[in-house]
């Protein structure tokens, strides 16, 4: 995405793990440029992609499930949620009706510890992923403006154009010319 100058802020990432437990802080903001944590926080999906567990994903409109893969998370906005934060969809297929979809990141009462304790899980979205009013704020400051989103979940099917395992590759080996050289 940064070598198709799809970002402004290529130094944050967010990750939502929806193969985690809707009772669990499944969203973290990250500061990759700096190695920081910025925030991790409960995140809702979408009613239709299951109940504590988000199990189905789907990128049509009225399906009322969240949809995976690599989004940019963009422009601000006020709607019925109050201030909200659009989501592109990069991924054809998972996820590029996002906007028509108005899949947001937006505030949800429903989002919090009080509501897990109630029903023994979060309350779900139409498929956006909704946070705390406690932490929207924060989120949406910290992520606005073409960062990278990506929504992770059990889907074998799911596959993207932004993962490739050649740049994987010289993250994951290790450097022989930096071991070889060091010698004590």
């Amino acid at each position: 995405m940064k070598s198709a100058n799809k970002l402004q802020n290529s130094s944050v990432i967010t990750v939502v793990d929806f193969t985690k437990s809707s009772r669990e802080k499944r969203m973290w903001i990250i500061d990759i440029l700096n190695k920081k944590l910025l925030l991790n926080t409960l995140v809702a999906h979408g009613q239709g992609s299951g109940d504590d567990m988000a199990t189905m994903f789907s990128d049509n409109n009225e399906s009322h499930q969240s949809s995976l893969g690599f989004f940019l998370a963009d422009d601000v906005y006020i709607g019925k949620h109050g201030r909200s934060l659009r989501l592109d969809g990069l991924d054809a297929g998972f996820n590029t009706s996002a906007r028509a979809r108005g899949i947001v990141v937006h505030a949800a009462d429903y989002v919090s510890e009080s509501n897990i304790a109630r029903i023994g899980r979060l309350g779900r979205s139409f498929g956006c992923p909704a946070v705390s009013p406690q932490v929207v704020t924060r989120v949406i400051n910290t992520i606005k403006g073409k960062t990278v989103f990506f929504i992770n979940g059990n889907n074998p099917r799911y596959n993207s154009k932004y993962l490739n395992d050649n740049v994987l590759a010289n993250f994951t080996s290790p450097d022989t010319t930096t071991t070889d050289s060091v010698r004590l």
